[in-house]
């Protein structure tokens, strides 16, 4: 069977990251970014060439791929004059693997729609590394018909590939997954640096409650920086805060309040306001180590 075109818009690391994957797996590559280094390390591999708008790089491509930061521009890309849905063709699909507003995600799925393409919201967990071997886990949302079409170029991006239903529960679930994981980061580099303030030896806490039900992931990434001063999650406090915004956003839109989310999206913003932004999540142990009553 014919390989689909895939036009590709967003090469920061994670998007790079992915294409080179799909290139390695024999796709043709239709690509766009501001980033012109990340746009000629695509085209220096081959099979791949670069579009000079949206609207161009949809009108050449069987599935359109969208790896950008936040809903504002995933919008701009999609409804510009010379955006995606100016160019989609009828009976492609656009994928948006960002991390988006569920609300925003339904309205241009509807938009597409009009056009006679499809839609899929596919937020990504694990990191680049992942994305450039294939082993994303992806949390994909839309019609079903359309997941099934595209699903084998999806199960070539991830090791695990889950179907949630109805366009935006993908994103929906991303913000869950996201508010969960930052919490759990905010309270942990707390927790480190109030034994600090303490006198408590960090390493010495770490062993005790890693030993226990507390143990995560996430506590290993925490203890990385706060005790080793080793910085990898690969996730900034600006994303951070940027996605439990939207988590906000969200739930004030399903009619409740999430006053654990506010307080963590709380110190994030400070932490950003602090010029932490662009440090790694667990890097907010500084914030809370400096900050005072």
């Amino acid at each position: 069977m014919t390989k689909p075109v895939i036009g590709f818009i967003g090469l920061g690391l994670m998007g790079s990251n992915m294409v080179e994957n799909l290139q390695k797996k024999g796709f043709d590559l239709i690509v766009m970014d501001l980033n012109k280094d990340a746009v000629s390390a695509v085209l220096a591999r081959g099979n791949a060439k670069e579009a000079s708008s949206p609207k161009e790089l949809a009108a050449a491509s069987d599935i359109v791929m969208l790896c950008l930061t936040t809903s504002e521009v995933v919008e701009k890309v999609v409804y510009g004059d010379d955006g995606i849905l100016a160019g989609i063709r009828e009976g492609a699909t656009l994928i948006d693997f960002g991390t988006s507003i569920p609300d925003s995600t339904r309205k241009i799925g509807a938009a597409i729609a009009q056009k006679g393409a499809g839609m899929i919201d596919a937020p990504l967990g694990r990191t680049p590394a992942h994305a450039k071997d294939g082993l994303l886990n992806i949390m994909a949302a839309g019609d079903e018909a359309t997941f099934a079409k595209v699903r084998p170029v999806l199960e070539e991006q991830g090791e695990n590939v889950y179907y949630l239903g109805a366009l935006g529960a993908g994103h929906t679930t991303k913000l869950i997954n996201n508010f969960m994981g930052m919490t759990t980061v905010c309270a942990m580099s707390q927790a480190f640096a109030v034994a600090d303030r303490a006198g408590v030896d960090r390493a010495q806490l770490f062993d005790i409650m890693s030993s226990g039900p507390s143990n995560s992931p996430f506590m290993a990434f925490c203890k990385k920086y706060a005790v080793d001063g080793v910085s990898d999650l690969g996730f900034s406090i600006n994303n951070a805060n940027k996605d439990l915004g939207y988590f906000l956003k969200m739930t004030e839109s399903l009619g409740t309040r999430a006053m654990i989310a506010e307080g963590t999206s709380s110190n994030l913003q400070a932490a950003v306001d602090a010029g932490l932004g662009n440090g790694n999540v667990p890097e907010i142990f500084d914030y809370f180590l400096g900050l005072k009553r």
